[in-house]
């Protein structure tokens, strides 16, 4: 169960980053609001995750996740490059995250 919040957790820190990003320095108040919530959750859930698993893996676990999804989220949208190096850079650090819980 520790391993889907923590992943779920690094879902919600790609919702924050994005909507962090459209807030325009907190300036518009919907992603605001949106930042706030999905942080919280975040947050909440990889602290709640690390009672059982590992810090260092839950850290790099969660900041792989979120990293990989808001860069995946980026090129999706136009809003960041695509091209075949990043998409190999990002292949390695989904392989990364999936070797860290294969080795846990």
């Amino acid at each position: 169960m520790s391993w889907l919040v923590l992943v779920l957790s690094g879902v919600l820190e790609s919702v924050w980053a994005v909507a962090l990003g459209r807030s325009e320095g907190f300036t518009r108040l919907v992603p605001s609001v949106v930042f706030a919530v999905a942080l919280a959750f975040s947050m909440g859930g990889l602290a709640w995750a690390m009672r059982t698993l590992p810090t260092g893996t839950a850290y790099a676990v969660w900041v792989g996740v979120g990293a990989a999804l808001t860069v995946g989220f980026g090129m999706a949208t136009g809003a960041e490059p695509v091209s075949a190096v990043r998409a190999l850079l990002l292949a390695g650090l989904i392989g990364s995250v999936v070797g860290l819980k294969l080795v846990h």
